[in-house]
């Protein structure tokens, strides 16, 4: 295993004179579990109004780097202002215990006290390209908070430590080739309290790799939405993020004049009792994402990846298709399936993939942040993955985000914040800058795994723009 990435400093503090100083507000203050860890301190929030005997706030535990665009040279230094604040006021002297280090990497905890007037703690630097991170947690009126900031170094060199193997491309082929052996045998059934003036809305099941000795084949399900209007509309595709629930489709996008499929990736209709998919979770695909990682022919990801190859034949298929236009779109487990898709089929003409999961799945391997479901992570106390073993590595990289964005060939629209701790901005880059094809980065750098409606509007923009929507 590699070293760490090096990290300097010793994360020293010192007062900052006024709030005016405080570079770019970022994380909002996180409340969590007053059940968690025992209490840092009994802060209270003072400043009470007169006409009240207790004051009750919003708390933010604010942090950010000193330069604007959180972005550093190697080897530049980095300090990170704090500020705890309620209803927008800063608290006197709140106790705070902090980390700084490599992002999602063990760093030693220390305590420091924020004073009125804000806290600056000295971060030191990175001498290699990629993340530093520096989170606070403090507990005011018995409520933990939480606030990071993430600094960043040179993120356009970091490069995968995933490898490549030398027939991805031919194991691929053939997956597609059985794929295409199968009949898509496509069922509808119209769902009345869906539709709308300008759309009818279905579900929709078709057939897909699986076992030939199941007595029914298997099939994805999914919510397809066509506009009541005849005419040839641009398909947009609609992948899940990670976990197991229902779904409603995109009668939106519909609305606007597109063929929108919004799919599930286990096999089972998609709009049932939302207890039953919670069921399935807590139960059978619990983990779904390492089951049998060592076999790269019968990993859970081959039928899913095929699958999304499967619902471009559904929606190219359509009569109300256009010929031009084919779109795949998700966050997280989506914006992995997104790259993966695009990478897999030349009928895409364009992607929007937020914060993707999967990227440089050997990071962890190599001292540094590697992606969701980080299945070579050490644990708690540096013992090795239990998944760290020779099979599982070799067919991570058959599956690996990295693999199939330097496949892709069509423009795309890529987003993610740099304090993500799911799919963090290491692993992320170190897919995004193998791709070559046109491509648009958009940042939203405070947030952590979230979406925004800013992120949401930015998406659906550039979606907009690419399938020449209304």
């Amino acid at each position: 295993m590699k070293p760490l990435p090096r990290h300097t400093g010793r994360g020293r503090l010192s007062r900052f004179p006024s709030m005016n100083k405080l570079t770019t507000l970022i994380v909002s203050g996180l409340a969590l579990l007053g059940s968690m860890a025992a209490p840092l301190s009994a802060t209270v929030i003072d400043a009470v109004p007169p006409t009240a005997g207790k004051r009750i706030a919003t708390v933010q535990v604010r942090v950010a780097p000193d330069h604007r665009d959180w972005t550093y040279a190697p080897g530049e230094p980095v300090r990170f202002a704090v500020t705890v604040t309620a209803d927008n006021e800063p608290i006197t002297d709140v106790p705070i215990t902090y980390t700084v280090g490599p992002e999602m990497m063990p760093a030693a905890e220390q305590k420091a006290v924020v004073p009125l007037a804000g806290l600056s703690i000295e971060g030191g630097t990175m001498q290699v390209p990629g993340f530093l991170r520096c989170t606070v947690t403090t507990e005011v009126a018995g409520r933990k908070y939480k606030g990071a900031a993430t600094a960043a170094f040179a993120p356009e060199k970091i490069q995968p430590t995933q490898t490549e193997p030398a027939d991805f491309d031919a194991f691929w082929q053939a997956g597609k080739d059985e794929l295409a052996a199968i009949p898509m045998d496509a069922t509808f059934t119209l769902l009345p309290e869906s539709c709308t003036s300008k759309v009818n809305v279905y579900q929709v099941s078709f057939r897909t790799i699986g076992p030939n000795w199941t007595p029914v084949p298997a099939r994805i399900y999914g919510i397809y939405c066509e506009p009541k209007e005849p005419g040839h509309y641009p398909a947009i595709l609609r992948v899940p993020g990670a976990g197991v629930r229902p779904y409603p489709g995109d009668i939106g996008t519909a609305e606007r004049g597109a063929i929108t499929l919004e799919i599930g990736v286990h096999g089972i209709p998609v709009n049932m009792d939302k207890r039953i998919y919670d069921s399935l979770y807590a139960g059978a695909l619990t983990g779904y994402w390492v089951y049998n990682l060592d076999d790269k022919n019968s990993y859970y990801y081959r039928r899913i990846y095929l699958s999304c190859v499967r619902a471009v034949d559904f929606l190219t298929s359509r009569p109300q298709w256009d010929g031009k236009h084919m779109i795949v779109a998700g966050a997280s487990q989506g914006g992995q399936l997104s790259i993966v898709t695009a990478g897999l089929d030349s009928r895409v003409t364009g992607l929007a993939a937020t914060h993707p999961a999967g990227c440089d799945l050997t990071g962890e391997l190599h001292g540094r942040a590697g992606g969701w479901p980080h299945p070579f992570a050490p644990g708690a106390k540096g013992e090795p993955s239990i998944h760290s073993t020779p099979a599982k590595i070799a067919t991570s990289a058959y599956y690996d985000t990295v693999n199939f964005a330097r496949r892709i060939k069509v423009p795309g629209f890529y987003n993610w914040g740099y304090n993500d701790d799911v799919c963090p901005p290491t692993s992320v880059y170190a897919a995004y800058n193998v791709i070559t094809a046109p491509k648009e980065l958009a940042l939203t750098l405070q947030l952590s795994h979230e979406y925004t409606p800013e992120q949401w509007e930015a998406i659906m923009s550039w979606i907009a723009k690419e399938a020449g929507l209304k």
